[in-house]
């Protein structure tokens, strides 16, 4: 017989949740410890309370996190949402021992999704599950959730940690996370307004970001034999470094845009790379153009090309190949666009245009130089 518990809530909204055997005598007997849970609730308090937007009503503590909207605000909102995670990317951070920038990714995800349909993130939640709690570890977690969330303006206000001795071994947990975000009806971008003569402009990532790493983690650690620790010609870090660099947030810079330059498409480049991702705002008789050679691509793609043998279309199908996030903009506002980017931080690019489409062509064409 399984018995779910729900035992303590980590905070706004968020609940401690174990599994008991009837064999078992007491419950830390089974392998859930509630001391050390609630341990682990007062070390992130602070930290959650921090991230709290004037709309947050619920204290913590609760069985679920209320957020107030101001209606003053917004005429006619409407609500996004998106949930994530951060794949196998966590596989590289046990083997680093490293959980503090994780969080960052698993934010970064949901609130970047959220993004592209113009809307602003309002709070996000966060499902941590783990085979016995490390309240170290959690904390780390959690931290790297935080700044996650204050980076994209955000507020964590709820959650669920879930220990499940036996199903998840001592040291492993996985993350989900969702972010509900808002938007005028009327400035909702879903690449409908998307024209002929549009420019392509890409803002550069960091990194892999957190897609593509079951082919990274083949080429590095299964067919090159190497460790987190191992340095490779042409990386600035160890492979384990590289491999951790936060997924960017884009939220401030991209929302910063939109209040003051027209835009007609976004595309949040995750998994499926480029081929799958710029479709989905591109459609019907129109098609991107991408010039290969109009950005710098980060160093990290060329090394796992060249060790792993992979075919250049794989490449761009697979990662987001140094750029992030695409906005489609009017023509005659991309150099106004492209020089707000670069003065709030971002590296950015006009990588392309949209150009008419006949029946035969495909929605995305890369050209070489």
């Amino acid at each position: 017989m399984v018995i779910d518990f729900s035992a303590v809530s980590r905070y706004t909204g968020r609940h401690f949740q174990g599994v008991c055997m009837s064999n078992s005598a007491t419950y830390r007997e089974a392998g859930v410890d509630i001391d050390k849970a609630n341990l682990f609730v007062d070390r992130i308090k602070p930290v959650v309370r921090n991230t709290f937007r004037k709309e947050v009503m619920s204290g913590i503590g609760g069985f679920g996190a209320l957020f107030r909207m101001d209606l003053t605000r917004w005429r006619k909102p409407i609500l996004v949402s998106s949930t994530d995670g951060v794949g196998t990317k966590l596989r590289v951070a046990h083997w680093m021992n490293r959980h503090d920038t994780i969080g960052i990714d698993l934010v970064a995800m949901s609130v970047n999704d959220v993004l592209v349909q113009g809307a602003e993130p309002l709070f996000f939640l966060d499902y941590l599950a783990t085979g016995r709690i490390d309240v170290e570890t959690s904390v780390k977690v959690v931290e790297g959730i935080a700044r996650g969330c204050q980076d994209a303006g955000c507020a964590l206000i709820g959650g669920e940690t879930a220990e499940m001795p036996g199903f998840y071994g001592d040291g492993e947990y996985d993350l989900a996370g969702f972010c509900v975000g808002v938007v005028e009806e009327d400035r909702l971008i879903d690449g409908s307004e998307v024209r002929v003569g549009d420019v392509v402009v890409g803002i550069a990532s960091t990194g892999l970001h957190s897609n593509g790493y079951s082919l990274a983690r083949k080429v590095f650690f299964d067919r090159q034999g190497l460790s987190v620790q191992d340095r490779v010609a042409g990386l600035e870090g160890t492979v384990g470094e590289e491999l951790l660099k936060p997924t960017r947030i884009y939220v401030k810079s991209v929302l910063n845009v939109l209040k003051n330059f027209p835009v007609h498409g976004l595309v949040h480049v995750t998994g499926g790379g480029f081929y799958d991702n710029i479709p989905r705002i591109v459609r019907g008789s129109i098609r991107a153009v991408i010039r290969r050679d109009s950005w710098v691509i980060p160093p990290v793609f060329r090394v796992l090309q060249e060790l792993g043998r992979v075919e250049e279309g794989e490449m761009f199908r697979v990662f987001n190949m140094g750029i992030g996030m695409i906005l489609v903009v009017p023509e005659q506002d991309a150099p106004e666009i492209l020089n707000r980017l670069r003065q709030l931080g971002e590296t950015a690019w006009p990588i392309g245009h949209i150009d008419r489409r006949e029946d035969d062509q495909p929605p995305l064409e890369m050209v070489s130089p």
